[in-house]
């Protein structure tokens, strides 16, 4: 099935950008929020600070496919919005990098749950658990700890009221990092009732 793309002219202050809209990866047809995506891209003004109107009227659902909106191929949208201060793009800057980090230790972390799994399946012999098992449980602690040290960085960036880019991406950096933490303690008991099953299954196999 062919890619739906709607393309539209959007007016920002003195110039006209003609823009193709594509469809996301979760949906069949443009959606107004694919749109602000596209425009963040070629304006640099971020979506909490950009304003679409489309025939005098404001355009709010992010959700709403573009068809649903009346827009179709042609139609003129005006987009009212500033681009971020330099300031404000600079803390921005150290939150994206502080992500791209946060990325690679959830992917570690996500390893080390497939490793207890596959544990847990009886893919390892009995006498090398144990091993297995304390050698995972001491990455699963660093990986925890990662975590905490990334909650640290994410909370001596000074973020200013007005800077609300970057308000809401501590925020939501914050509250992913938690979760992960999260997680860490949920693998950290699956570690704990593996290691006494297998103490269980090692004694009984002495005797």
């Amino acid at each position: 099935m062919a890619e739906e793309v709607t393309t539209v002219t959007v007016k920002h202050g003195g110039a006209s950008h003609h823009i193709k809209v594509a469809a996301g990866p979760d949906h069949n047809e443009p959606t107004l929020g694919d749109m602000v995506s596209v425009l963040t891209q070629v304006t640099g003004v971020p979506p909490t600070s950009q304003k679409l109107v489309f025939k005098g009227k404001s355009l709010k659902e992010m959700d709403q496919t573009l068809s649903a909106l009346g827009i179709t191929d042609g139609c003129k949208i005006m987009l009212i919005g500033k681009k971020n201060c330099p300031e404000e793009e600079a803390e921005l800057k150290k939150l994206k990098d502080i992500e791209k980090t946060l990325e690679q230790v959830s992917k570690k972390l996500q390893e080390l749950d497939s490793e207890l799994s596959g544990i847990q399946k009886g893919f390892l012999a009995v006498d090398l658990r144990m091993e297995a098992l304390s050698k995972l449980e001491k990455r699963v602690k660093g990986a925890a700890e990662q975590f905490l040290r990334i909650l640290e960085e994410v909370d001596a960036v000074i973020v200013p009221e007005r800077f609300s880019d970057c308000r809401l991406k501590r925020k939501g950096l914050v509250k992913t990092v938690q979760e992960y933490l999260t997680k860490c303690d949920a693998l950290e008991n699956r570690l704990n009732q593996e290691v006494e099953k297998t103490k269980s299954k090692n004694l009984a196999l002495s005797k």
